[in-house]
């Protein structure tokens, strides 16, 4: 064949993976007679590049048989077999030597000594006994290769080698990672393991600092538990170790450059944490206890959800802390935590080594909840990726009152899930703090090279119960008798050091004495605490406005126009999709003036102003960069090789970023993320976009326990945009309703703003004013999806240039407002159905007024358009969703208040329902005919 024929044939065979026996079993054949198969697959084979120098390829069923015949001769036996080298190894046992060597690298966790309260029973590993190798005792004195393990030379006698596998490997630490198949990075791993036998040597002043670690964490609970008997505190007590690997964590990031730690963790032990590692105050803690408040503070919340900010000084310099805030909803805190990262690395440069995210887990809760496996999954994606997180889990191996393996998940560890992203996990016995201070460096230095999440399994226990008012010994009797019993870790330590003759028991109790005194005097207990510098962004050009706070929004037609030509244009070698072609051409005609705007024109137009500006966005969701509907198409796929091409990123030099992704398939963790980007970085228009409205639900975590009360609780500012899609066009419960009235009845306090937008000008100027207004406050928008391109529903660049946002818009048509005998009030997509209608009816004497801003209700703007019709008694709410549902309920002392004196004010709309909307198109038409002429039918 010729070299074309030869690939052409090549393109349409069967070499693929699914076919490699076919292929193999050819391959051997061509290997014993070249003629015994097809001419074009000798063609094949002759055609695979051959070394200079080496030797035909041996047929592969040799090898194999040989190997065979290796296993089969027995212990006894022996057996030279040349090598590469031409020397000659060992006998058929060299083999088994090195499939032990890889049975405890891939099971010697499950022997390991993990329980400080030897309650764990570990399976019998038959993988990991001399005997199941054919091997024994009699042969300890031969010396084998040991391959890549990294001990002691190229050889060992096989009892030095046995003794060496289990103090690396069923020690104090058990590792897994042979589930990673990065070949470079099980090696890495290796090395550092093996190398050390899992135990490096430790200096002495490394051992005091751990033993004082301890003795603050201990010294701690003794001390809350005896000022505030029975009070909640949720006691670190048996997961002493956590303060020690923190701040060698932190310690050890700030040496290799960190500049920014972020940590988020549950209730368990954060008291502690605060106290023993950020440096908060005790004094203020126990003012907390004592239930001081300053009600300058707003609704507050308990002591153990707090965060906190400080700096921390370590050999590499100061580094800022902070310890996200985090309701009793356990787990979502991690998203948060990943989302301030990215915020901050933006700021960084994108330098993942600057800032380091720290999640700490509970052991049920890291396994049963779902929120851990979104972010596992997002750990590495284009729009999510922080650099890897360092996942600490206090395994105190109770759920609440549930330590039945078989109740509490169904696998093996807890940490199982991790191995998702085929992360290393390294499960460390709480009760060998040095063995602890190994495995932190460790997961440290994995993190910052290979730029992945690793995961620590702190197994320890929990001294009390869930709290100190539970009685643990009521569902853990013979557990809670262990504990009774059992040391604590810092006198287990002390007791350590006084044996190796680091310390006397005198500095034992030294140490003791002087961190009471410390506690008693009231003042900060961490040596490394350090006043805060510039590592906080500025927020306080945000504080202090009211919502109606003078801006500039002033935009001229003539930059409008300039910014339309930006974002129509793009290179000619990008070949557009037909229909995104056609959508471009018609915002060419647009910024002419040749057509009217549109939703997707007009929201891109905010974007590039604001981009102009100098304002950074971030918009995530599962089409952002297209649209859901068709609409946006901020990303143009080039049909020609795939590439993709933001005209958004090309309006001129020095811009601000943009950045759309399409997010993975999740809303809670994904919408958590942006929250916690939002809080972060007051400067950047962050954006999450539901596919359809309806999706939120699967985030209502966020809206209910961060979003909405977030300030109110924590003084969390935060101006994260909500897109939610929102209008009923007959497609069914899941696809109709974003729920407006969950959010309505979420509104206190001024804390965040609903809008309801009703035409590309409105667009425009609201997600400008979300970031010229010098505020932060969450945005809910019930966004469109019909409306998009119905053919009302656009705008003039006139209107656009007016650069405001109208919370109400009053009569469009010219109707005499004294000819008016009713006024009907509605919000979004149902207006234009009774507009429509309206005009068909020809009538003249009912007024549609349109409310764009349902909360903070606006008040003044809607006495300045009902003031028209203060002759008007009769007044109508119109809306689409079931009257138990929409804005009805929960907008409806508002309404009352708008309306003239001695008016009333009835509903037009669906009737109460549990399901957000019909299944049936027909009957969706019914419904809504219905309610239309409910409400322009004067009675």
């Amino acid at each position: 064949m010729q070299e074309s024929e030869m690939k052409a044939w090549w393109d349409s065979s069967h070499m693929a993976g699914a076919n490699a026996a076919y292929v193999e079993e050819l391959y051997e054949a061509y290997l014993e007679e070249p003629q015994s198969v097809s001419d074009s697959w000798r063609q094949v084979f002759d055609s695979l590049p051959k070394v200079e120098g080496a030797e035909l390829e041996k047929n592969h069923s040799v090898i194999r048989d040989q190997f065979k015949k290796l296993a089969s001769l027995g212990p006894t036996a022996r057996m030279t077999i040349p090598s590469q080298e031409g020397a000659t190894s060992s006998d058929g046992r060299q083999v088994k030597v090195l499939q032990l060597i890889n049975a405890y690298r891939f099971r010697g966790h499950q022997h390991a000594n993990l329980d400080p309260l030897g309650l764990w029973q570990q399976p019998r590993v038959r993988d990991l006994e001399l005997a199941h190798h054919n091997l024994s005792e009699d042969d300890f004195d031969i010396r084998f290769n040991t391959g890549s393990y990294a001990y002691n030379g190229e050889s060992m006698s096989l009892g030095d080698l046995f003794k060496s596998l289990n103090r690396t490997y069923c020690g104090s630490i058990g590792a897994e990672y042979m589930h990673i198949t990065d070949t470079e990075q099980k090696r890495w791993l290796q090395q550092k393991i093996e190398s050390v036998q899992a135990k490096p040597e430790i200096s002495t002043d490394k051992k005091k600092q751990i033993l004082k670690d301890l003795v603050a964490a201990d010294g701690m609970e003794k001390y809350l538990s005896s000022k505030f008997p029975g009070a909640k505190r949720f006691s670190l007590e048996g997961g002493d170790a956590l303060i020690p690997m923190l701040k060698g964590l932190i310690s050890e990031a700030g040496t290799a450059g960190a500049k920014e730690v972020v940590v988020g963790m549950a209730h368990r032990g954060r008291l502690n944490v605060l106290v023993n590692v950020l440096g908060k105050n005790p004094s203020v803690l126990f003012d907390e206890f004592a239930g001081k408040h300053d009600d300058s503070l707003g609704s507050g919340d308990v002591k153990y959800h707090a965060g906190y900010s400080s700096d921390f000084a370590t050999p590499g310099g100061n580094v800022h802390l902070a310890l996200a805030f985090n309701p009793s909803h356990l787990e979502i805190v991690n998203p948060v935590v990943m989302g301030s990262v990215r915020a901050r690395l933006v700021r960084r440069n994108n330098d993942s080594s600057k800032v380091l995210p720290i999640t700490i887990h509970g052991d049920s809760a890291i396994a049963g909840q779902g929120v851990v496996q979104e972010t596992f999954n997002m750990s590495q994606t284009r729009g999510f990726a922080v650099g890897g997180t360092v996942r600490i889990v206090i395994n105190n191996q109770v759920g609440f009152t549930t330590s039945k393996l078989e109740d509490t998940r169904s696998t093996q560890y807890c940490t199982d899930i991790a191995k998702m992203v085929q992360a290393p996990i390294f499960h460390v016995n709480s009760d060998d703090p040095e063995a602890v201070a190994f495995v932190t460096k460790l997961a440290l230095e994995y993190r910052n090279k290979f730029k992945k999440d690793v995961v620590i399994d702190l197994v320890c226990y929990r001294r009390h119960g869930h709290n100190e008012a539970d009685e643990p010994n009521a569902t853990q009797p013979l557990m809670y008798q262990k504990i009774k019993k059992h040391p604590v870790p810092r006198v287990l330590y002390a007791d350590q050091l006084i044996a190796e003759g680091v310390i006397e028991q005198r500095d034992a109790d030294k140490m003791l004495d002087d961190y009471r005194a410390a506690l008693d005097h009231g003042a900060c207990v961490v040596d490394e605490w350090r006043p805060m510098t510039e590592h906080s962004v500025d927020w306080s050009p945000f504080i202090g406005h009211d919502w109606d706070v003078e801006y500039d929004h002033d935009i001229s037609i003539e930059k409008l126009k300039e910014l339309g030509e930006k974002i129509s244009s793009y290179p000619e070698e990008v070949k557009l999709h037909s229909r995104v072609n056609k959508l471009y051409q018609d915002r060419k005609a647009m910024t002419a003036g040749e057509k009217r705007i549109d939703w997707g024109m007009a929201e891109n137009l905010a974007y590039a102003d604001l981009v102009d500006r100098g304002t950074s966005i971030r918009f995530t969701g599962q089409d952002s960069g297209r649209g859901t509907f068709f609409h946006r198409h901020a990303v143009l796929h080039n049909q020609s090789d795939g590439s993709t091409y933001m005209p958004l990123q090309n309006i001129r030099d020095g811009q601000g970023a943009i950045e759309i992704y399409d997010s993975v398939l999740s809303e809670e963790a994904v919408m958590a993320f942006e929250y916690g980007f939002a809080t972060a970085e007051p400067s950047c228009l962050t954006i999450w976009e539901a596919q359809f409205g309806d999706f939120a639900n699967g985030a209502q975590v966020v809206f209910d326990q961060f979003l909405s009360s977030g300030e109110a609780k924590w003084g969390r500012l935060c101006g994260l945009t909500v897109l939610l899609p929102h209008g009923y066009e007959g497609q069914g419960p899941e696809h109709s309703s974003a729920r407006l009235e969950r959010f309505l009845q979420l509104c206190a306090d001024h804390n965040w703003q609903v809008c309801v937008p009703s035409t590309p000008a409105q667009v425009f100027n609201m997600l400008r004013r979300q970031m010229l207004r010098p505020m932060r406050k969450p945005l809910i928008v019930m966004s469109p999806k019909s409306l998009l391109r119905h053919a009302q529903a656009t705008s003039t660049i006139e209107e656009l240039a007016t650069g405001v946002f109208h919370n109400v818009i009053g009569e469009i048509d010219e109707l005499e407002p004294s000819e008016v005998k009713r006024v009907v009030m509605c919000s979004g997509k149902v207006y234009y159905d009774l507009l429509d209608q309206r005009r068909k009816n020809e009538q003249t004497d009912v007024a549609i007024i349109r409310l764009e801003q349902l909360y903070p209700f606006p008040s003044e703007e809607c006495a300045k358009v009902v003031a028209n019709y203060s002759h008007v008694k009769d007044w109508v709410w119109c809306q689409e969703e079931p009257q138990n549902q929409g804005a009805w309920y929960n907008s409806q002392h508002h309404f009352w208040a708008t309306i003239p004196e001695g008016a009333k004010l009835s509903y037009a709309g669906r009737e109460a329902s549990a399901s957000p909307a019909v299944g049936y198109v027909s009957v969706h038409n019914q419904q809504q005919k219905a309610l239309v002429e409910d409400a322009l039918t004067i009675k």
